[in-house]
C-alpha cells in the first residue's frame, strides 16, 4: 500500500504557500523498488514527479558526495510518468544507482491526490495557457528552476513531443547545463502531415469534445472494472509491461484526457518546421532515435534530418520497437540509451 507524507518544499511563488501531499511507494521489487511519487503544484497546475535516487537535489548538493548529474525524462503525450517506470528503473540500475533518474509529468495530465484540485489558481493557468504546448514548455523550465540546483549537469531524455519540448528548453534557457539530450521517436516537425497526424488532426482539433462524455461515464466505473477494461484493451500486445496498467487506468479521467487532447490539438498546429538552428547549435549534444515503422515520424523524416545533418548522431531503429515503446520495450530501450551515453 502507498503511504502519504507531507512536505513543504514547494515554491510559494510557483505553487502557493501550502505544502502538498507526497505519495511514496515503498520498495516492492522491480520498477517499483526505490520509486518515489510526488505531487506538486507547478505554474498553478498539479504535476506528478517520479523519482529514483535522491528526491531533494538541493539537500543532496550539500552532502559530502553530491550527485554529479540528473537524468530527467520529459514524456510524450499523454504525459503520465507512470508509463516510464521500467525505462527509468532500468537506467537507474544500469548506472549502479549513481545518478538520480526523475520524470516530470505534463501539467494537468495526472489525477491529483484526494483533497487536491487539478488547478491551484485558475486565473494563472488560463492566462498563461499552462495546458497548451507553450505552457508545457514553460512548465518544465519552471520545474527546473525550483527543484534542481542551477549548476546541476543534465541528461535530458525526451519521448515523442517531449523531444520538441527539450529543444525549446535548450533554446529558451541556453544556460542549462545539458550534457546530452536523447530524442526517442522525436515528433519535432510536420506532425499533422504524418500518417497518424492526418488521422488525429481532425479528431484533436474539431472532434475531441465528443470523447468527453464517454470518458466521464467510464470514469464512474469501479476501479477493478477499469483495470479489467485496460487489460482487455492491451491483450493483443505480446509482452505488455504490466507496470503501465495503473498509468493507463489513470487516463480514464475527463480532466486528464481533456488536457492531453487540448495539448495534442496545439501540437498538430504548431509543430510544423524542424528548428534547424537549435539542432545545429546543440548537435554535438543530441542523439536522435527514429522508428522504422513510426506513423508519427515516418522514415522519410529520418532521411531528411540525416541529409541536413550528416555529422549528427541520428539512428534508425533496427529492432522493430514501436513509437509507444513504454508498452513493451522499456527495458530494451533503457539498455540501448545507456550504451549511447555511457562514455559521456
Amino acid at each position: 500500500s502507498q503511504t502519504l507524507k507531507r512536505i513543504s518544499s514547494v515554491s510559494p511563488e510557483l505553487c502557493g504557500a501550502d505544502p502538498v501531499d507526497v505519495m511514496c511507494s515503498p520498495g516492492s521489487g522491480g520498477p517499483g523498488e526505490d520509486a518515489s511519487v510526488e505531487y506538486v503544484y507547478c505554474r498553478g497546475a498539479i504535476t506528478e514527479l517520479l523519482k529514483y535516487g535522491p528526491t531533494d537535489l538541493h539537500a543532496a548538493s550539500k552532502s559530502p558526495n553530491p550527485p554529479k548529474m540528473l537524468i530527467l525524462v520529459i514524456p510524450g503525450n499523454p504525459g503520465v510518468v507512470g508509463f516510464y517506470k521500467t525505462y527509468m528503473w532500468t537506467l537507474y540500475q544500469t548506472f549502479i544507482r549513481r545518478y538520480p533518474v526523475w520524470a516530470v509529468s505534463h501539467a494537468g495530465h495526472c489525477m491529483p491526490p484526494e483533497t487536491y484540485d487539478m488547478i491551484e489558481d485558475a486565473s494563472v493557468t488560463e492566462k498563461e495557457d499552462v495546458f497548451g504546448l507553450n505552457g508545457q514548455i514553460e512548465h518544465k523550465l519552471a520545474f527546473l528552476r525550483k527543484h534542481v540546483p542551477r549548476d546541476t549537469n543534465l541528461l535530458l531524455i525526451g519521448h515523442s513531443i517531449g523531444c520538441y519540448i527539450i529543444l525549446e528548453m535548450m533554446k529558451r534557457d541556453p544556460e542549462l547545463k545539458v550534457v546530452k539530450a536523447v530524442m526517442l521517436f522525436p515528433t519535432i516537425e510536420r506532425m499533422a502531415c504524418s500518417p497518424q497526424g492526418k488521422i488525429m488532426t481532425p479528431v484533436l482539433c474539431r472532434l475531441r469534445y465528443a470523447f468527453y462524455l464517454p470518458i466521464f461515464l467510464l470514469s464512474l466505473l469501479p476501479e477493478r472494472l477499469k483495470v479489467s477494461i485496460v487489460r482487455l484493451a492491451l491483450r493483443n500486445f505480446y509482452a505488455v509491461d504490466t507496470s503501465i496498467i495503473p498509468a493507463t487506468v489513470s487516463l480514464i479521467n475527463v480532466d486528464c484526457a481533456a488536457n492531453g487532447m487540448y495539448m495534442g490539438s496545439q501540437e498538430m498546429r504548431l509543430v510544423v518546421e524542424r528548428d534547424n538552428a537549435t539542432v545545429r547549435q546543440h548537435l554535438s549534444k543530441l542523439i536522435f532515435y527514429y522508428g522504422a515503422t513510426d506513423h508519427w515520424c515516418p522514415v522519410q523524416y529520418y532521411h531528411d534530418i540525416r541529409k541536413d545533418f550528416p555529422e549528427g548522431d541520428i539512428r534508425l531503429c533496427e529492432r522493430g520497437i514501436r513509437h509507444a515503446f513504454v508498452l513493451d520495450a522499456g527495458e530494451e530501450m533503457a539498455n540501448m540509451t545507456a550504451e549511447w551515453i555511457f562514455d559521456d
